[in-house]
């Protein structure tokens, strides 16, 4: 290993066969397991349930019917998560696709996915690092903010442990493989984006609802099935009665309407350049109350400015300047020079500025040297004299050069303020031919670098702030940097002393967490997340793609990676974090919506599973049956997906699912509906004297004309008439309406009854909702729902 020859063919595939290809592992569900398991959830197996039974009693039209409702909640649930399905197939492609490595004793260029442990690999500029390795000859500077989080790069010399992923910005080295693949440090963050798991609020409020509706269900069944056995109701009507009891709970449509309001909301946001690659993510933006952000890349621009220049006396700022660019490459590509460049240009001319120093001519550079941590110029002035500019670390300078009192004093305060301090000399006199009758130098000024906020970071911060959201950064950078970007965009609070985070911690507890390492993100984001927080995630290296997964609102910005890309949940497209105040506002939109369609299917249900024993105690009978339930589920259910498109308002702190509360004001608003019911069907039982089957359409109706007033109800927690329903609201309320006026009046699929009794229940169920309104109105109050 590490032989000058490198490795042979042979032995290469042979450690190939062993370790495996320099490759991060896949893992994706195939398509058919995940059409599956969209009939293996609460809601499907209630589905399913019905079918069985339906056949059992040999209601096969019945069954099909349903059997149709379950393959479309399967489809559209299919086909919405494949289009958003966010998968690690962009870890292969952040390893570089090609390296120069040395085989049989030459040079040559293989697939990096090839390399093996012990390979001979040379790294030249503006190069990806393949794999891990150690420097065995030559120097070069790193790169490895996407890795590390650190925005200046690292210098590498012999001996120097690199990693996979780092890309190369100065110089030219030779380095020995020591791991590949998911072994790599760069594989070990790619092993904790494919472990990480975050489970949707989205999941867990339609279990909740589910559990919810199947607990009172079960209880109305055994009810049921007590009083038929007890008055002796014969074994052919309670089969029905209790598979119409089963079917009145299933909240059919309730999954695929939280899928097509995150699909709509998905489809909003990427009109404005914010990509969902999960639909879940759009939902759980709205619970959003904790905001991660990384530092590098996320609300700096990742870029080295100058920020301070400290002239020493007889010297200016744009002189000190002018100075430090002769002593720094031009053209390359470290940074460093670059921003002190760019300064140098930017002030030419002002203040401080000699015509002498623009007008020489460097005769001789010498680059940085990672040994001496030092670069210098020897420049020429226009009169022949020639001076010595070197440029360096304060406390490397401070050896070599005449400091005044006051320097060491000023390095530190600006040290302390988390700026790298670059030291400018100069020689006093001219220098002579002679190296070692080099002059003293003396102590020109000192140069402040930082990577700056980007212009919108506070802004975007406030706002968050406004909407009930808290942002923590969390960096890998330095902790006195990440203070004074903290303190620059708005985030007051401690910062957490260096090391491992604490196990349990809370999002108050610090504004910062700096020197962090990719798995401290990961547990961090688990830890506020343990401690009941809806965490989202803001990053743009591998470094953060773990906790990106993890977090239910994961958030790759412009400049991210594809690593980062790829686990995330949000991908912005447009540089600046704008996009993430319009994503919480979505997300908050969607909510509304869901919890609208929440409300009016577990009131409706409850309604209907409530009027089947008001109904049975009355009659004796079911006033439903399997069939009426079935077309309740199509022209109720469905259609109410509409409310996905209402214009809804979005709250102004985070969402969340109380379910506990939504079930209450659900189970008063369903007595309020059964009460009105039941007198409807006692009206046309006692009054009117209606045969059963013209009974069973009138409480059919009703319940259709008495959903739709809970439909107008509930999509505002305000008063009914505080928000303008959207189109498709009213064309499905009018469908629905002549649906069931149409078969009810021609006696189709049920008995016929007058048209006249129609229209008095419909107005009827009008003024109900007013006072439906006025109940919900106070709860919402009470309830605090928003």
């Amino acid at each position: 290993m590490g032989a000058p020859l490198g490795l042979t063919s042979d032995e290469a595939r042979r450690r190939l066969r062993e370790w495996g290809a320099n490759a991060s592992p896949e893992e994706e569900a195939r398509p058919w397991r995940r059409l599956l398991e969209k009939f293996w959830a609460p809601v499907p197996w209630m589905l399913e349930a019905a079918i069985v039974l339906q056949l059992t009693v040999g209601e096969r039209v019945e069954a099909a019917v349903i059997a149709v409702l379950l393959l479309f909640n399967a489809a559209l649930g299919f086909l919405q998560e494949g289009r958003a399905q966010s998968t690690l197939r962009a870890l292969k492609s952040r390893l570089a696709l090609s390296a120069s490595a040395r085989r049989d004793g030459a040079w040559m260029i293989l697939p990096a996915e090839q390399l093996v442990p012990g390979d001979l690999i040379k790294l030249t500029l503006g190069g990806i690092v393949p794999a891990d390795a150690r420097l065995l000859a030559g120097e070069v500077l790193l790169d490895q903010s996407m890795l590390t989080g650190e925005s200046l790069p690292v210098e590498g010399g012999v001996g120097r442990a690199i990693y996979a992923g780092a890309l190369v910005r100065r110089g030219e080295a030779m380095a020995e493989v020591t791991a590949t693949g998911p072994r790599t440090r760069f594989g070990r963050t790619a092993e904790l984006v494919r472990t990480a798991h975050g489970t949707s609020s989205q999941q867990t409020t339609v279990l909740r609802v589910v559990r919810n509706l199947a607990v009172f269900n079960g209880a109305i069944v055994l009810a049921q099935v007590a009083y038929g056995v007890a008055s002796g109701l014969p074994t052919h009507e309670l089969i029905p009665l209790t598979l119409t009891a089963i079917l009145a709970a299933i909240p059919v449509a309730l999954p695929a309407t939280f899928t097509l309001a995150s699909a709509l909301g998905a489809r909003s946001l990427a009109e404005r350049g914010i990509l969902p690659t999960r639909l879940s993510a759009v939902e759980d933006a709205a619970t959003l109350d904790v905001l991660c952000s990384d530092k590098t890349g996320t609300l700096t621009r990742n870029a080295l400015e100058v920020t301070a220049v400290r002239p020493m006396p007889g010297y200016g700022e744009a002189r000190v300047l002018a100075l430090a660019a002769l002593a720094s490459s031009e053209g390359g590509q470290d940074p460093v020079d670059g921003a002190i460049r760019a300064a140098a240009s930017r002030s030419a001319g002002g203040a401080g500025t000699d015509d002498d120093v623009t007008a020489m001519a460097v005769s001789r550079f010498i680059p940085f040297d990672p040994g001496s941590k030092t670069a210098e110029a020897i420049v020429r002035a226009p009169g022949g004299g020639a001076i010595r500019i070197v440029k360096g670390a304060f406390r490397t300078l401070s050896q070599l050069a005449a400091v005044p009192e006051r320097a060491p004093g000023i390095a530190d305060e600006l040290a302390a303020q988390g700026f790298r301090v670059l030291a400018v000399a100069v020689s006093a006199r001219g220098v002579d031919s002679a190296p070692r009758a080099s002059p003293p130098l003396e102590l020109a000024g000192l140069i402040a670098l930082s990577d700056p906020p980007r212009a919108d970071s506070a802004r975007l911060i406030a706002e968050l702030r406004s909407l009930g959201v808290r942002t923590v950064m969390v960096t890998g950078d330095a902790p006195a940097t990440a203070a004074v970007i903290a303190r620059a965009v708005g985030l007051e609070g401690p910062v957490c002393p260096a090391g491992a985070p604490p196990a349990s911690v809370h999002p108050e507890d610090f504004a910062v967490f700096a020197g962090v390492f990719p798995e401290d993100k990961f547990h961090i984001v688990k830890a506020f997340q343990q401690g009941g927080h809806t965490v989202g995630m803001c990053g743009d290296g591998a470094n953060d793609a773990p906790a990106l997964r993890q977090a239910q609102m994961g958030i790759a910005v412009a400049t991210a990676t594809d690593v980062a890309k790829s686990a995330a949940g949000i991908v912005l497209t447009e540089p600046g974090l704008g996009g993430i105040v319009s994503a919480v506002r979505e997300g908050r939109v969607a909510f509304q919506r869901t919890l609208t369609y929440t409300l009016r299917s577990l009131t409706q249900k409850l309604s209907q599973m409530l009027l089947l024993v008001t109904g049975l105690a009355m009659t004796g009978h079911a006033v439903l049956t399997p069939r009426l339930m079935a077309i309740l589920m199509i022209t109720g259910d469905f259609l109410a997906m509409s409310a996905t498109t209402d214009n809804v308002r979005p709250s102004g702190r985070p969402n969340a699912w109380h379910v506990n509360n939504v079930t209450l004001l659900g189970v008063v608003l369903a007595l309020c509906n059964v009460t009105f019911c039941t007198a409807v069907v006692a009206v046309g039982y006692f009054r009117l004297g209606l045969p059963r089957p013209e009974l069973r359409t009138l409480a059919a109706v009703t319940l259709v004309f008495v959903g739709q007033a809970t439909f107008y109800v509930v999509r505002d927690r305000r008063r009914l008439w505080s928000s303008r329903p959207s189109g498709w609201i009213l064309v499905s309320s009018v469908a629905d309406v002549l649906i069931i006026t149409v078969l009810a009046t021609q006696g189709l699929l049920m008995a016929a009854v007058p048209a006249v009794l129609l229209g008095l229940v419909l107005g009827a169920s009008v003024a109900l909702a007013f006072i439906l309104d006025a109940v919900k109105a106070s709860m919402s109050r009470s309830l605090q729902m928003q």
